[in-house]
């Protein structure tokens, strides 16, 4: 439901919102927080939609100021949003003349009671966030330095007038490279020599990353400059090898370990949205992103030769690398040495196999040739034994047969 109203007051607005609720059959307000959006005509589009996807993650009442001051009669127009995609509730105020100069009268009625309020500027943000008659209101209070010039944008007084509760989206964009590379000082434990932040010119968040990592590392960090996007490279130089995650592509990054293969990371540049949801999940303030403030200031104050990395660090860095290399490619080599000549050692077992069945064959053959001949042979022995022994006994009766004759005939003389 889209309600529009014209030359309103915050009282009209604050009913609007509780009739839009009872049309859409729930009363209830079931919100966590309000995100009050501080932007111009030519954006609001974008920031509000921004906003109501957040929402999704964390039901809010969404207030879009657009202030208008001018010479003009001060004036309020309003649309109210309830439903039609929106997971809280969302209201468009325009301020005109001398009402946009006091944009808490208009705010501070509608804000949900007893709950947190964050209050995001897109385009920028004022200097001293907590100094903003919103900015008072607010428990949170993002700005973007990406968004604006870079010249606009000057740390030492956001660092002077920091606030718990301030905070940047160019602090935010830096949580998954701080997370990195502090796990990597987690998985590979050693002392850091120096760092170097690589990155398009102008880009904030590299500032930011380079007072981290010397704030916590007490190194000097060097920052060089890049095509981009955004930041490509942070490298950490060891004795042992650089400490590196790479992101040329601004969606995958390499991260590199001494001793380790390089891994790819997904790390793609975020959106608005996800910024804005990831500043709605903690709402404590942030005291490394004071350090890091208070850090940056000095860096800034420090001799261009303090915030460079040694020729001497990056020599014993690159001699490193080449012997863990020229290690590698010599493992490697053994390996495969081994390999051939394990598998050369399996041709001459498996020829000598060879050689040995078709021994084997061969002998199989002739023992098979020999035995017919064999019993042949034993079988003609046998034949010549049986008639030399039946020859044999023919003689013996023969013999014993001529010896009864003669007996016979001299019997029969007598």
């Amino acid at each position: 439901m889209i309600i529009d109203l014209t030359n309103t007051t915050s009282s009209e607005i604050a009913s609007a919102l509780l009739k839009a609720r009872r049309s859409a059959g729930s009363p209830a307000m079931g919100m966590v927080g309000t995100i009050v959006v501080v932007v111009d005509e030519a954006s609001h589009h974008d920031a509000m939609k921004a906003a109501n996807e957040a929402g999704r993650e964390h039901p809010s009442r969404v207030l879009v100021a657009i202030l208008r001051p001018g010479r003009g009669a001060a004036g309020l127009d309003a649309e109210v949003r309830v439903g039609e995609g929106v997971p809280g509730e969302a209201v468009l105020l325009r301020l005109h003349g001398e009402l946009a100069r006091v944009p808490e009268s208009v705010i501070t009625p509608l804000l949900l009671p007893d709950s947190p309020v964050v209050v995001w500027w897109p385009g920028g943000g004022p200097k001293v966030p907590a100094e903003d008659p919103l900015g008072r209101l607010a428990r949170r209070r993002v700005t973007d330095a990406a968004s604006g010039r870079r010249g606009t944008v000057d740390f030492t007084v956001r660092a002077e007038g920091y606030a718990p509760g301030d905070t940047d989206f160019a602090w935010t964009r830096l949580t998954p490279w701080r997370a990195l590379m502090a796990a990597a000082l987690d998985q590979y434990p050693t002392k850091v020599l120096a760092a170097e932040v690589v990155s398009a010119k102008g880009n904030p968040s590299a500032d930011l990353m380079a007072a981290w990592l010397h704030s916590r590392l007490g190194v000097p960090v060097e920052h060089k400059n890049s095509r981009g996007p955004g930041i490509t490279a942070v490298r950490m130089f060891t004795a042992s090898g650089p400490i590196a995650l790479t992101r040329p592509d601004g969606s995958v990054a390499t991260f590199t370990i001494p001793g380790a293969p390089d891994r790819p990371v997904a790390l793609k540049r975020r959106t608005p949205s996800e910024l804005l949801s990831e500043e709605l999940r903690r709402l404590d303030p942030d005291d490394v992103y004071a350090k890091t403030l208070a850090c940056m200031v000095e860096r800034e104050k420090m001799p261009a030769s303090a915030k460079t990395v040694s020729d001497a660090d990056r020599r014993s860095t690159q001699a490193a690398v080449s012997k863990a290399a020229a290690k590698t490619a010599a493992v490697a080599g053994k390996a495969a040495s081994a390999e051939l000549e394990q598998h050369a050692a399996g041709k001459k077992a498996g020829s000598a196999k060879k050689a040995a069945v078709s021994k084997n064959a061969a002998a199989r053959k002739t023992t098979a040739a020999k035995k017919p001949a064999a019993s042949k042979a034993s079988r003609s022995t046998t034949t010549r034994s049986t008639a030399k022994k039946t020859t044999a006994k023919k003689t013996a009766v023969k013999k014993t047969a001529a010896k009864k004759a003669p007996s016979k005939r001299v019997a029969g003389r007598s």
